[in-house]
């Protein structure tokens, strides 16, 4: 049976669609919403996120043991950011982590959660370590601002956009510009149970509200920004999820390799959409450079101060001064580019200092 969060009972509320199927989009009025939750005075309903526990002695050694962070000094309550990659080195988990001192709390996807859970479970061979998918016994909610009241919630608070310990920026941009230093998240972890009487007589923003904040940070998100092939480098996801410095994990190779002596294939962009449509691209919707197809829509939201937004991953040869147009069936948009990703990102053996940011 799909999930349906008893918040959806609250009065405007309208569901959201894949990948948010079973909470709100929306509670009659988006924009207000988006205004009140990038303000932190409303919170997000996220309680269809997975949760996957992970408990035991050996619980840190395990994880750092398969991921691409440094986890072996995790502090209870310390936040970080992790990834689980195949042999090729292209995501197949993003997982952000929180550490209580007993258990490692991973909040995910939903559609991540069980088959997580299963291979941390079918990798601990004689460690002391208790994997569990705990989805139905918890529930996310998310906020712009630590709230009120949650004091002694276990919260996840994002990274982004900070460069971690053994991280690297592929923005090419002075840091304090990053927009992403425009908004605070927080993930906080409530039981299911007790879901509606705590966020009772809080004001609510659906997930638009929240997609379009974390659009315009140029945050990426797994399975939106992601497919099969998806490698860390082209969404610059190696200033929070990856530890350069640290020891063997699988896909490790292919991390270094790119990092080192080549250039991701793809890159990570944000596009600032002509909004005469008053529509939205799909996501998936072609971003053509003239009659080429150069790329694709990943996500696309209304943002309440700068119209409509989207994130977008295109080849690396594409200028970024040039001009797209996003093309959804009948509609087009013209799309102007802000760069994420630097087009020459990667290949840092022999590169003069002092163009990107690399490790503290």
């Amino acid at each position: 049976m799909s999930y349906r969060s008893p918040l959806l009972s609250r009065p405007g509320a309208v569901e959201a669609s894949q990948p948010d199927a079973g909470v709100a989009a929306h509670y009659g009025d988006p924009l207000r919403e988006q205004r009140l939750l990038a303000g932190g005075t409303a919170v997000v309903d996220l309680s269809h996120r997975g949760v996957v526990t992970v408990a035991g002695e050996d619980r840190l050694n395990l994880l750092n043991t398969l991921s691409s962070q440094l986890l072996l000094d995790l502090k209870p309550g310390q936040s970080r950011e992790t990834l689980l990659l195949t042999l090729q080195g292209r995501i197949e988990y993003d997982a952000r982590i929180i550490d209580d001192g007993d258990t490692s709390w991973l909040i995910v996807e939903s559609f991540e959660a069980e088959g997580l859970a299963a291979w941390l479970t079918s990798m601990k061979f004689m460690m002391r370590v208790e994997a569990v998918d705990a989805t139905d016994r918890w529930a996310v909610v998310g906020a712009a601002a630590a709230q009120p009241g949650f004091e002694g919630r276990l919260g996840w608070q994002d990274p982004w956009p900070e460069i971690g310990a053994g991280g690297y920026a592929y923005t090419g941009i002075d840091e304090p510009e990053h927009p992403g230093r425009d908004l605070t998240w927080f993930e906080y972890l409530v039981p299911a149970d007790e879901l509606e009487d705590t966020l009772a007589g809080r004001e609510l923003a659906g997930v638009w509200a929240a997609e379009a904040l974390r659009i315009a940070a140029w945050r990426p998100r797994f399975g939106l920004e992601t497919d099969e092939k998806t490698i860390p480098h082209e969404l610059d996801l190696l200033r929070t999820a990856v530890h350069l410095a640290k020891g063997c994990y699988k896909g490790q190779e292919t991390v270094a390799r790119v990092h080192n002596l080549g250039h991701p294939p793809r890159r990570l962009v944000f596009l600032q959409l002509d909004g005469s449509q008053h529509t939205l691209p799909d996501a998936g919707s072609e971003v053509r450079l003239g009659e080429r197809t150069v790329g694709r829509v990943t996500s696309a939201a209304q943002h309440y101060e700068m119209g409509p937004v989207a994130l977008a991953v295109v080849k690396r040869s594409v200028d970024p001064a040039a001009q797209l147009v996003v093309v959804d069936g009948d509609e087009s948009y013209d799309a102007s580019q802000e760069t994420i990703v630097a087009p020459d990102a990667g290949k840092v053996v022999g590169r003069p200092t002092g163009l990107l940011r690399g490790p503290r």
